[in-house]
């Protein structure tokens, strides 16, 4: 039976460092060099979106060659399946959980069963609400939400303009760390009447179509004279950029993005989309394959964050962010080779 080890917190200076120890006991599975015969179970929300396919070969590229296994599940947006998943994983001996889930809340009975089976968990790129969850593996989402409304608000003419808000997936915690960093920089501007926000909504299960839906009853409902979408990530972007082209409004109407996903950069290329942001995927994948394989052969892992997840204060790693416009494409996404320049530019 594999045992988890209490969490060990360290002040230093301003920051806070966790050190994470994990350990198995009594598996013949750890070889000499700690890291031969590691089994990591990674559970996947969806395959569907280019993003996470992604994701998925970078974090089992880099596990492989770390020489560790990994058993991959994707559950396409269902909590149902996604829970058997996990029970499959467990079931198979896997010696930690990677989990990207499709409800947060939902996946609080994952990190149970893992825990009653002494398997530690990752919950990566989205958190895992209230549950004792070991680690947090993301981007700064808060500040994903900052940089998207910034960009918006300096960039509406004369500084003043009339917006639509297209948020994502209530069931996605991330959907409302962009909203609330989004928020810090729009409230204050609402309130001194430079901005309008005549329409917002949430995109279930952050499908372009309901992103478009939502664009359609924006454009019904007020008129035709919007000035800027603040659409939390690339696919909402595109539902949006949609129902514009339907009006003639298309590269009229200032739109923001997120994930840097093929599509949205050639809409930027285009003059369609205004930005998004590149979370370097590699950085990201990488780093959570490295930080399981270390949780498994019970190395420390050291947080400098914490981002509660309303049962407690769980410790995280965020990586940070780059606003992405067609000025920099080449210095950021192509120069890190997740695009060649002739895939973007017509």
């Amino acid at each position: 039976m594999k045992t988890r080890l209490a969490l060990v917190a360290v002040s230093l200076a301003l920051s806070v460092l966790l050190g994470l120890a994990l350990s198995r006991q009594g598996s013949a599975d750890v070889r000499a060099d700690g890291v031969s015969g590691v089994r990591i179970g990674l559970s996947l929300d969806t395959l569907k979106e280019e993003r996470w396919q992604a994701d998925r070969d970078m974090f089992v590229r880099r596990a492989t060659e770390l020489g560790a296994t990994v058993q991959v599940l994707a559950a396409n947006g269902d909590d149902t399946v996604q829970i058997g998943d996990v029970e499959k994983l467990i079931t198979s001996g896997v010696d930690v959980l990677v989990i990207v889930p499709h409800d947060g809340t939902a996946m609080a009975k994952a990190v149970r069963l893992a825990h009653e089976a002494g398997i530690p968990v990752i919950a990566y790129d989205r958190i895992i609400r209230d549950s004792d969850l070991d680690l947090y593996v993301s981007f700064d989402n808060v500040r994903v939400g900052e940089l998207q409304a910034r960009f918006l608000a300096e960039h509406l003419p004369r500084g003043r303009g009339r917006i639509v808000r297209i948020y994502g997936a209530r069931t996605d915690n991330n959907a409302s760390l962009f909203k609330a960093g989004q928020d810090s920089v729009i409230d204050p501007l609402v309130k001194a009447g430079s901005i309008e926000v005549v329409h917002e909504d949430w995109a279930e299960d952050w499908k372009p179509e309901n992103a478009k839906r939502i664009m359609n009853a924006a454009i019904t409902a007020r008129g035709p004279r919007i000035d800027a979408v603040l659409a939390s990530n690339d696919g909402t972007a595109g539902g949006a950029v949609q129902a514009l082209a339907e009006e003639g409004l298309a590269g009229k109407v200032l739109v923001t993005g997120q994930d840097a996903d093929l599509v949205a950069l050639q809409r930027i290329a285009a003059g369609t989309q205004a930005m998004t942001i590149y979370k370097p995927l590699h950085t990201l994948a990488q780093g959570a394959a490295e930080l399981a394989v270390k949780m498994a052969t019970g190395r420390p892992v050291v947080a400098r964050h914490t981002v509660n997840n309303g049962a407690i204060d769980v410790p995280s790693v965020l990586f940070d962010v780059v606003t992405v416009t067609s000025d920099n494409i080449d210095a950021t996404v192509v120069k890190d080779g997740l695009y060649r320049h002739e895939e973007i530019f017509p």
